[in-house]
């Protein structure tokens, strides 16, 4: 198994000529799921006692199993939260997986964590942080957010005399659904804001919330740079105004949202990030890098540091390093995931970077004036960022399930549905450049 040989050379170019027809496909798959019988009867079992051979394995996902995966980068992709990798980032996911590189420290992957590090001060610099910021790229928004409410809870515990029986984390009702799961693995309560009108998190709010405790067991708030469902974005002015006179760590979850700091047109929506401790965004949502990377940034890396570096005998070894990236998330063991994000900003400039998310956000405004053009749908929230939530007016919960697997179906558009309270609507999440105007309009006429 180890050791290139040449039937290794022929599998590999068969391997890159199958990933370079799959970057040239125009447009991309749009195929959707099989299940484990279908998908069985079509494949077997490939795992048996003498392989199958690489070319067969290649033969198996081309034919079955890649067409049982619903491609994320088509343009007509627009539910959850999609991807569009450009394709240097691409291109250099097979290069990192092809350099054996270990990401988790100075001493073993001194280049790797320097280059990741010029594209986390691009996203540090976007937020006004200052010159020491610093952080990590991790696997996504869950494991970032984790690490940053576990440094802050580490920094209340060292800063505060003595320990509440319950630390306590505030949000509002609207924050991802990952920090119900961090509170659990932390075992820590989560003090739930009301949000105002539009959807957010304000200063006011949070203020009257933390004003009528008895206890100082609050350790984190949790602000949303762009909500997963609505793309809203929490009052960080107002926020940070309370934070700082509170002494509380401020966390910003920015996952899909944050991306937006570098357009112009709607970086207003996000002042107040510069009072932030922490906050994340993930490049493999809205700034076109491949699955997976999500940059975890700190205001004071030191607090970062003092919460995770883990010790132990064969560790030493690294702990005079320039930067040890295991020492500032929930890791050790890591694969330098933001080297393709690094290496399409320094291919292509941070300039593009600007103007594609400034034409994601032109195709959100042409989708809301669709929509007020139609008379059979209309509007549920105010568009802030990429995100459009609108209803189908007459649909039940089953027209709109119905309606969503016949696109899938014909290979059209992956649209899935969501929930406005309790009531089922629609929702666009355009990421993608490619996305147009006549991509929305032809999804909206299949609703007619």
């Amino acid at each position: 198994m180890h050791g290139f040989s040449e039937e290794n050379e022929v599998l590999a170019q068969q391997i890159l000529d199958y990933a370079l027809d799959r970057m040239k496909l125009d447009p991309v798959p749009l195929d959707g799921p099989q299940s484990y019988d279908q998908l069985f009867d079509a494949v077997g079992q490939t795992i048996t006692t003498n392989g199958i051979g690489g070319e067969r394995a290649l033969e198996l996902f081309d034919e079955v199993l890649s067409r049982a995966c619903i491609s994320v980068d088509h343009p007509r992709n627009l539910s959850f939260i999609p991807a569009a990798p450009t394709e240097e980032s691409t291109l250099f996911d097979l290069v990192v997986g092809a350099s054996s590189v270990y990401g988790g420290s100075w001493l073993e992957g001194s280049g790797a964590v320097f280059a990741e590090n010029q594209a986390l001060r691009w996203l540090a610099d976007l937020a006004g942080f200052p010159d020491n910021a610093g952080g990590v790229f991790v696997q996504g928004g869950t494991l970032g957010n984790l690490s940053a409410l576990v440094a802050a809870r580490h920094d209340a515990a060292a800063r505060r005399g003595s320990r509440p029986q319950r630390w306590v984390l505030a949000c509002s009702a609207d924050a991802h659904s990952s920090i119900e799961h961090a509170a659990r693995v932390m075992d820590v309560d989560i003090l739930r804001v009301p949000s105002d009108d539009l959807g957010r998190l304000t200063g006011e709010n949070l203020n009257i919330a933390l004003s009528g405790r008895q206890e100082d067991d609050v350790f984190a708030v949790l602000a949303t740079g762009g909500t997963t469902n609505y793309g809203v974005v929490d009052d960080l002015e107002g926020i940070a105004a309370i934070c700082q006179q509170a002494n509380i760590w401020m966390h910003v979850d920015g996952a899909y949202g944050l991306a937006a700091l570098a357009a112009p047109s709607v970086r207003e929506l996000f002042n107040g990030i510069e009072g932030a401790d922490s906050f994340i965004v993930d490049p493999h949502k809205w700034l076109f890098a491949p699955f997976d990377a999500c940059a975890l940034i700190y205001r004071d890396p030191e607090l970062g540091r003092a919460a995770h570096t883990q010790h132990a005998g064969y560790l030493e070894a690294i702990a005079t390093g320039e930067w040890n990236p295991s020492d500032y998330a929930v890791h050790l063991s890591r694969r330098a995931r933001g080297l393709p994000f690094w290496f399409s900003l320094a291919a292509n400039g941070t300039a593009a970077y600007s103007q594609a998310i400034e034409q994601t956000l032109t195709v959100a405004s042409e989708a809301v004036e669709v929509i007020e053009s139609l008379p059979f749908v209309e509007m549920v929230r105010p568009r802030q960022l990429s995100v459009v939530v609108f209803r189908r007016i007459g649909w039940t919960p089953q027209d709109y399930e119905q309606w969503s697997q016949a696109l899938l179906k014909a290979h059209y558009a992956f649209v899935t549905p969501t929930k406005h309270g309790e009531e089922t609507v629609a929702r666009f999440a355009i990421v993608n450049p490619r996305t147009c105007r006549e991509d929305i309009v032809g999804i909206l006429q299949t609703m007619a």
